[in-house]
This record gives structure tokens, C-alpha cells and sequence, in this order.
């Protein structure tokens, strides 16, 4: 470690001198309680039973489980060694984590005993692991994982620095595919440390572990908390029953919410009469009706925030009650602007793309250098993203740019291109659109409107069954209206501004809806469009009489966007 550099492990082994015995996580399953210097002592030991197993700097470790003491120590181990996580979301279909294990290639992958049958109907699609291991202690008939830790204590220090790979997370699916975003440490311990600052988190404080550690913002809090001596009180699934009791008892301080979860612990704590007035912080994305009820239930503060996996969980922050509706102001160590789709800055109150440049953004996307090139272009990261400042430089999200149209359910990403090719493998659908409506429980749903192939008949139920078979049920659409034509039409919309406003026109409606699209001009490219009253139902062709001729760079991006999004919609 170069003088100025400070790692994961680092703060480890720090933690351990400064701590010590002060009880650092407790696990609600099964009552375990671990100190600072005993996990840094399981940290020591499972990072030189991986070394025997030759791991080194820069390998990755996959992890497929839910949260765990043990999860938490692999992230530990792998920061020890210079090796990078590769934590995988256990809600994805089989297809999915195959696809994420293989873009990382880790030589060993740590698997919850629940999930193990899905492993051993693919392991001949996973290549690279060499092997794998139980992720809990007694469970699960792999490599037990109490046998990494039997294999020795040593200590010998990695050179790794505080820019080096720590997490590789995948993001939800862009033209096709997820994208693996590659963390740093430094990018980990400067975003624990704008938490801190946020919630003004002392030791005293206790976090209510309950996102998942293989979400950027389960892994932030977690180690947030960690890194000022606070407790991690850790839940493997949430449950409002749980989730209330130990917030009585435990006296659960602080926490991270993506809808409906505060909203289904105020019901519960409002039914059981439990007292939740310890939980002082929240954080996190919800509506204003639940944000003001636990305001005033619990006379805690509610934090707002901006922030996405590349720009390590954070961009703006700020107490709800300061400027409702806004996502807070740009967080201390960062710079944010937006820009127009020519990347120049916008005036104060209009709409533009959040833009981001510190010590807070990621380090790339793993193996795509192109979308890195793209992605960072004129020094700043491209979020994809819509906002607005007030005179005050209060945030206001203002959704997506077209280039990244993606649906939120509960806190989760889900491109619509992704459920519309889930959706198009059904052979009576003949073309579908899917899109982003309001939800009474997960504040953003999904919606498929389909056209069936003539003489076909489908049951949405049936469909939605089918969707969640082939991608991770959480991107099934709750809602799927079956339509009888669909119709196109051009318009001047802003420049890369997609339009849903009317999706399909269906048997008894009497109005023509239509899809809008503006076609601006390009330099070094030549667009032809042709037949633009039918709807493209081939994928993974250029539709609708597209033709490139001498385009390179972003024009040749810009037509690969411009066609997918054709024949998406």
C-alpha cells in the first residue's frame, strides 16, 4: 500500500484497533454477534484460505446468496487480497446470473444453499469457476465454508491501492445486456463517508441491514455503518414483522428505503402497537404521503437523495423537509451539472442530463471500453439521467433521457427493450410495448401492451407466468392490455426525447395513439426512413428502411440507439 492510499481492508484492520469488542454485526437469523477484532480475525483467516486456493489481486470471487455474516466476510477477504467481488442479484433467472458470472469469469463463486440446484443445472455454462463453496457455515453440499477459514491466519499485506477494483455490480440490461460497473475502494469508502456526514452516524448508532448486499445502496449502508463503529443488525430477507420487533428492540437507529418497504413497517408497527421512535434516519426513495406518516410517527428525519451504482450510490442528498420533492443538493466531494444533448450546460430551471465528475464515480464498465469512451466523453460521467436545478441547487429528477429508458419497481432497474424480448418469445405475440405506469405498492410498475398474432388468443396471467420464467420475476409486468393495432407517426419532439404517451390504439378506443420520434440530423450519416405507419416485430434487425452509410463513432451509435429503439417500440 503506496503512502497515501487506504483501503476495504484497511479500514479493517483499523476498526479492529479502534473498536475492538464493540459488537459490529448481529445476525437476526440465528442470534450471532461478532465484535470488530473478531471479524477482522475472520477476514484474516478466509482471505489466507483464498490465497491457498490461488486467489490473488485482481481475480474475482462470485457471490450468489442472500445476507450474511459470511457474505459480508467474503467482501472482507476479497478486499484483503486485491481481489474484486462480484456479488450477483439472487432474483435473476438462471439465463441472468449465467450471463453476469461469465462477463466477470470468477475462478470461485460462494453459493447459498438455495440457490445451488440452479448452479448445478448450469455449471457447464460457467466455464471460469473452478470452484465453488458453501456460503454459509453447515449448509449446502459444496466446499464447506468453514474449511477456507481451518486453512491458516496469515497476514502477508497485498499491494493494493485505494484506486484498485473492489466490486464489480451489474446494472440493469442496455441494448441487450447488463454491464458490469467496476468499483474501487476509494470509491466505497468515500461514499461511506458522505453517509456519516449525512446522518451524523455515531457509534451509537445501529443499522437495520435489510437491502441486499449485492445492491449498491445494501452494500453503502452496510459498510457505512461499519466504518464509524455503528452495528450492522443484519436481516437475510425483509419482513415488516421482523423488521419492526427488531427496531423496538434492537433500537434500529438508521436505514435504506426503497418503496414499500417504510411503508409496510409503519402499517406493521401501527398494528402491533410496537414503538419504531428509535428508527431517526431513513433514507432513500419513497412517497410523500409515507415519508411525512414516519416523519410524524417516529419524529425522525426522512433524507432524499440522486444516485446510481456508477456514481457509488450517491450524487445529491438532503433532509425531505428541506425542499420537498427535490433529491437534495449535490453531496460535498462531487460536481454535478446537466447538459443539453449536445453536452452544454443548461440554465437554472431547465431540464438536462445529470452529469458527474470525483471521487465518487466508478471506475468503467468491466471490458467495455467503448461504452466507457462514450460514457465519460468531454471529462464527465453521463448518467443518463434528467433533471432540473432550482435558483436554490435543489435537484429535481425529471426521469429518463431515451438513451436509457428503464422502469424502477421497488428500487430495481429494468430496461423496457429487456421485458419487451422476453415478451416477443411468446409465439402469439405479433408486437408489444412496454412501459413505466404508477403503482400503489412499488411506486413504478410495468405495463406490456401487446398484439397478438391473428387468430391467437393469450390470458395475461398466462403471459406474465411466461415473462417471469425467462427473466427475473421482478421485471414481469404487473399490468399487460392486449390491443388491436398499433400506430406510429412523426413529430418534432426534443432532440433524443422518447414518447409512450399513447401506446396502442385497441378495439373500442376512439383515438389514434402513436408513438413519437424526432429525426435530427447527423453528420458523416445518411437516414433513410421508410414505412413508418407499421409496427417492426423482427428483432435484432435494423427496421423500418434504416440505412447507415459512413458512419463512425457516435453516429453510428447514435443509428445502433435509434433502430433499437424502432424496433422496441
Amino acid at each position: 500500500m503506496a503512502l497515501h492510499d487506504f483501503t476495504v481492508y484497511d479500514l479493517i484492520r483499523r476498526n479492529a484497533d479502534t473498536f475492538g469488542n464493540a459488537p459490529a454485526w448481529f445476525e437476526a437469523d440465528d442470534g450471532r454477534t461478532v465484535t470488530f477484532a473478531e471479524l477482522r480475525e475472520h477476514v484474516d483467516r478466509l482471505a489466507a484460505g483464498l490465497r491457498k486456493k490461488g486467489i490473488g489481486k485482481g481475480d474475482r470471487i462470485g457471490i450468489l446468496g442472500q445476507n450474511s455474516l459470511e457474505y459480508f466476510l467474503v467482501y472482507g477477504a476479497a478486499a484483503a487480497l486485491g481481489a474484486i467481488s462480484l456479488p450477483i442479484n439472487w432474483r435473476l433467472s438462471a439465463e441472468e446470473v449465467c450471463f453476469n458470472l461469465n462477463d466477470g469469469e470468477p475462478t470461485l463463486v460462494f453459493v447459498d444453499g438455495e440457490y445451488q440446484e440452479l448452479i448445478d443445472a448450469n455449471r457447464a455454462a460457467l466455464p471460469s469457476v473452478q470452484e465453488f463453496i458453501n456460503l454459509k457455515p453447515g449448509i449446502g453440499g459444496y466446499v464447506p465454508f468453514e474449511s477456507l477459514l481451518e486453512e491458516g491466519t496469515a497476514r502477508n499485506r497485498e499491494d493494493v491501492s485505494g484506486n484498485d477494483g473492489f466490486v464489480i455490480i451489474h446494472t440493469a440490461a442496455v441494448a441487450g445486456r447488463p454491464r458490469g460497473a467496476l468499483l474501487s475502494h476509494s470509491n466505497l469508502l468515500c461514499s461511506d463517508m458522505h453517509l456519516v456526514y449525512l446522518f451524523g452516524t455515531t457509534p451509537r448508532d445501529v443499522h437495520l441491514n435489510l437491502l441486499p448486499l449485492f445492491h449498491i445502496a445494501g452494500l453503502v449502508m452496510a459498510f457505512s455503518s461499519f466504518h464509524v463503529g455503528a452495528m450492522n443488525l443484519n436481516m437475510s430477507r425483509f419482513d415488516a414483522s421482523r423488521a419492526v420487533q427488531l427496531i423496538a428492540e434492537k433500537k434500529a437507529s438508521l436505514m435504506f428505503d426503497f418503496s414499500p418497504i417504510l411503508g409496510s413497517i409503519l402499517e406493521e408497527a401501527e398494528k402491533t402497537g410496537r414503538d419504531i421512535t428509535p428508527l431517526r434516519g431513513v433514507l432513500g426513495l419513497e412517497a410523500p404521503e409515507t415519508i411525512e406518516k414516519y416523519q410524524n410517527v417516529t419524529g425522525g428525519t426522512f433524507y432524499c437523495m440522486y444516485g446510481q451504482t456508477e456514481t457509488s450510490c450517491l450524487a445529491t442528498l438532503g433532509r425531505y423537509n428541506d425542499r420537498p420533492g427535490s433529491a437534495g443538493k449535490t453531496i460535498e466531494l462531487a460536481e454535478v451539472r446537466l447538459f443539453d444533448d449536445y453536452d452544454q450546460p443548461v440554465p437554472v430551471g431547465q431540464v438536462g442530463e445529470i452529469c458527474m465528475r470525483g471521487p465518487m464515480v466508478f471506475n468503467g464498465y468491466w471490458n467495455l471500453p467503448e461504452d466507457n469512451a462514450y460514457t465519460f466523453r468531454e471529462g464527465w460521467h453521463h448518467t443518463g439521467d434528467l433533471a432540473r436545478f432550482d435558483e436554490d441547487g435543489y435537484l429535481f429528477y425529471a426521469g429518463r433521457s431515451a438513451e436509457k429508458e428503464l422502469i424502477k419497481p421497488g428500487g430495481e432497474n429494468v430496461y423496457p427493450a429487456e421485458v419487451e424480448k422476453a415478451i416477443l418469445q411468446h409465439p402469439a405475440v405479433e408486437s408489444t410495448v412496454v412501459f413505466g405506469v404508477p403503482d400503489p405498492r412499488w411506486k413504478e410498475g410495468i405495463k406490456a401492451v401487446c398484439r397478438l398474432r391473428a387468430g391467437e388468443q393469450l390470458d395475461a396471467a398466462e403471459l406474465i407466468e411466461f415473462v417471469g420464467k425467462r427473466i427475473a420475476r421482478f421485471k414481469k409486468p404487473q399490468y399487460v392490455e392486449f390491443v388491436g393495432h398499433f400506430h406510429f407517426r412523426t413529430t418534432g419532439l426534443p432532440t433524443g426525447r422518447r414518447s409512450k404517451s399513447c401506446t396502442a390504439e385497441s378495439s373500442n378506443s376512439h383515438r389514434k395513439p402513436f408513438f413519437s420520434v424526432r429525426v435530427v440530423a447527423i453528420s458523416n450519416a445518411t437516414l433513410n426512413i421508410s414505412s413508418f405507419n407499421r409496427p417492426c416485430t423482427t428483432p435484432a434487425c435494423f427496421p423500418l428502411g434504416i440505412s447507415m452509410t459512413a458512419c463512425t463513432g457516435e453516429s453510428q451509435r447514435f443509428l445502433k440507439f435509434l433502430s433499437a429503439f424502432l424496433m422496441s417500440a
